[in-house]
């Protein structure tokens, strides 16, 4: 049986660049070593990845994404999201913990922001999760959770709760982190192209962070 994650490490091995990792690690704050394999290339290598291996023919493989969790480099869990995306019709609810362990794990703004929008789409199919679990990540002690509850709707346009999304931000707005307090401001800027009015009321009546009405004012007029 072929070894998907071999296959990868060989393709993407193959086209390390040092003098693209050096800058894209400190873009990330030191926090992961990289390949130095910039989007545009990673995108064509994942695609040959993909239709190399016929890997998304097969079922959804949580160690497969684990496996990429696991390693050093920071392109092999952009990978992983890449891959839980190509799947995110058909995850079913119990996934739920599994992305709990990958938010919490490894965790920085790039790999949360990426996996939030796919949280999104389970709660489209399964509304239900909103009670059994993001509720509590809303209030969770790890801010990473809490980043992922406020964003979780980000892309719902029109199907925003809206009731919902002001009472997570409401439940943190007290908070001093800066990934809280953008997060506050990205999900309201987001929102306010669907109900501009309604997110002006929202920042007027209410104590929010600077940062935060900042980035949530920056539709408004």
């Amino acid at each position: 049986m072929r070894n998907e994650q071999e296959v990868l490490i060989k393709l993407y091995e193959n086209h390390r660049n040092e003098e693209n990792a050096g800058p894209m690690r400190k873009y990330m704050k030191e926090h992961f070593p990289f390949l130095g394999i910039k989007s545009p290339l990673r995108k064509e290598l994942k695609r040959q990845f993909f239709k190399q291996t016929e890997i998304l023919k097969e079922p959804f493989d949580k160690k497969f994404v684990l496996r990429l969790w696991e390693k050093d480099e920071r392109e092999y869990q952009y990978t992983a999201i890449t891959y839980i995306g190509k799947y995110h019709k058909k995850l079913p609810k119990d996934v739920i913990p599994f992305f709990e362990e990958l938010l919490t794990t490894k965790s920085w703004w790039d790999s949360v922001d990426g996996l939030a929008p796919l949280v999104g789409e389970i709660v489209k199919r399964y509304p239900e999760v909103i009670e059994e679990t993001i509720n509590q990540w809303s209030v969770h002690d790890n801010m990473w959770l809490r980043r992922t509850a406020i964003l979780f709707q980000l892309k719902y346009k029109e199907q925003t709760n809206e009731n919902l999304l002001y009472q997570y931000i409401l439940k943190n707005t007290d908070s001093k982190e800066f990934f809280i307090q953008k997060a506050i401001g990205w999900a309201l800027r987001e929102y306010s192209k669907t109900n501009s009015e309604s997110v002006k009321t929202f920042i007027e009546g209410n104590q929010l962070a600077r940062l935060s009405v900042r980035e949530g004012s920056k539709y408004l007029s």
